[in-house]
């Protein structure tokens, strides 16, 4: 397929796409959408920013518009992809389109959400929490669904919605057309597809665990403390859009502020704000009014902004496929992009299971002074002090215990004094501190007079309880 022209789709559809300047397809939408028009199941994978919404929004349109009785479900795993998903499909059907949307996502307005369900809409496209809650609020009735869509189902399956996921699918026609797409394929999403779809075309584009070839990727080596005087030199020598990555929801807002005091125009965006607020935040960025967002891992997919140039990491993510995610935010549809990660040397293993990530066929770096592999290199002492085994005095060539004294060494326990004849060193009775020969203290902490062993048993001399 080299353009869209050549499939039959609906006239709307085509005059929704040309006004999108959608002409020729990406990779793996020409292999997904025709298969996909045909009513196979669909098990696609591919490199983040390669189309893969457009590779199930433009079949799922097009199945609505020429089925009128047909219901179309989408699933995501966040709020802001199943957003983004929802504006692509409101692109596709049309500004005059009858065919009704609907989006049920967390942290918004459930009366909103209720509202949209009322008018009918054909095309449901929420995260799997919030669609839960309307099938038990019986909101939402799935009779009629007979195409769903999984999109990132990795992430979703990593988030923990494989039970919520199961759940949704007993409410739905089993006959169906269902299409899963997703970054990786691990087992546990070709076992679910073994579940769940029948006889599914199986459709992989390039490597999705390297990245685009347009990202030139960088990483500079810094201690912990240096960081942020380094983030704000790479702030400076760049021009154009930047993404700041970090690891938690304090750290996002507290770089934020600290970004915005030395007058960089900055915001920052991460779980715990609410829908609205994330909303604003996104647009305010995607309008350029601001030229950098601090930002979790809740914006490494589904985040599509063309005009982001740079992605850096100012800490490393906690899982490795999420670098890719990451620097998938830029070099979106063809474009150039540029990445930077900030390694502090706590982050060693984190960056050694990313570097075996993006280049899983190249053997491990060897030690200059490791032995090979099945040797032992022997040729040095215990610890690393370089003296020949050999060498090594062998323990019957100690001094005795009692010979040690004038080195400072450690003298024979027999010439140590019985616990009885030791007094209590002045510098530990200075400063309060108790020693190991002292006598037992009683109850208001008086000395008793005893040493120890002389010390009555718990029970001696205790009164019967009642008396």
């Amino acid at each position: 397929m080299q353009n869209f022209s050549e499939l039959q789709l609906p006239e709307a559809l085509n005059a929704a796409l040309a006004a999108m300047n959608f002409s020729t397809p990406t990779p793996i939408q020409a292999k997904a959408i025709p298969s996909a028009l045909e009513g196979k199941d669909i098990l696609g994978s591919a490199q983040t920013g390669t189309g893969k919404t457009g590779a199930f929004g433009i079949p799922l349109v097009a199945h609505v518009m020429n089925n009128r009785n047909s219901m179309v479900l989408v699933l995501t795993p966040t709020r802001e992809l199943a957003s983004q998903v929802a504006k692509v499909v409101q692109q596709l059907l049309g500004h005059k389109s009858p065919i009704k949307t609907a989006l049920l996502i967390g942290g918004d307005s459930m009366g909103k959400q209720m509202q949209q369900l009322k008018c009918k809409p054909r095309v449901i496209i929420g995260t799997p929490g919030r669609v839960n809650d309307h099938l038990s609020r019986r909101t939402l009735r799935l009779d009629d669904a007979d195409m769903l869509v999984l999109d990132e189902t990795d992430r979703m399956l990593d988030m923990g919605f494989g039970i919520q996921i199961d759940q949704i699918l007993t409410f739905m026609p089993g006959e169906r057309q269902t299409m899963m797409f997703s970054a990786t394929l691990p087992k546990e999403i070709v076992a679910m597809s073994h579940r769940y779809m029948n006889m599914p075309v199986r459709i992989s584009v390039g490597d999705s665990h390297t990245p685009t070839q347009n990202v030139e990727q960088e990483v500079i080596r810094i201690a912990e403390p240096a960081k942020y005087n380094e983030l704000l030199n790479q702030l400076e020598k760049r021009e154009g859009s930047i993404i700041v990555f970090v690891k938690t929801k304090y750290g996002a807002e507290k770089l934020a502020k600290k970004l915005i005091a030395e007058n960089h125009n900055a915001n920052a965006i991460h779980g715990d704000l609410r829908q609205h607020k994330r909303e604003k935040v996104i647009n305010a960025f995607r309008n350029k009014r601001h030229r950098i967002m601090v930002a979790t891992d809740v914006a490494s997919r589904g985040l599509d902004i063309p005009h982001i140039e740079h992605v850096i990491n100012f800490d490393l993510p906690q899982c490795p496929e999420d670098y890719i995610h990451r620097i998938g935010r830029t070099a979106r549809a063809g474009a150039k992009g540029q990445a930077v990660s900030l390694l502090a040397p706590g982050d060693s293993k984190k960056w050694a299971a990313i570097y075996r990530m993006l280049n899983p066929n190249e053997a491990r770096p060897q030690r200059e002074d490791s032995p090979k592999s099945g040797q032992r290199k022997r040729n040095k002492g215990f610890g690393g002090k370089g003296k020949p085994f050999g060498e090594r005095k062998s323990f019957g060539d100690r001094k005795p215990y009692g010979e040690r004294c004038a080195s400072g060494e450690r003298k024979e326990f027999g010439n140590k004094k019985p616990y009885g004849d030791r007094k209590r060193s002045e510098s530990n009775a200075a400063d309060g501190r108790s020693d190991r020969n002292s006598s037992f203290k009683g109850a208001k902490g008086k000395s008793t007079g005893k040493p120890d062993g002389f010390k009555k048993s718990f029970n001696k001399g205790k009164k019967p309880a009642g008396k």
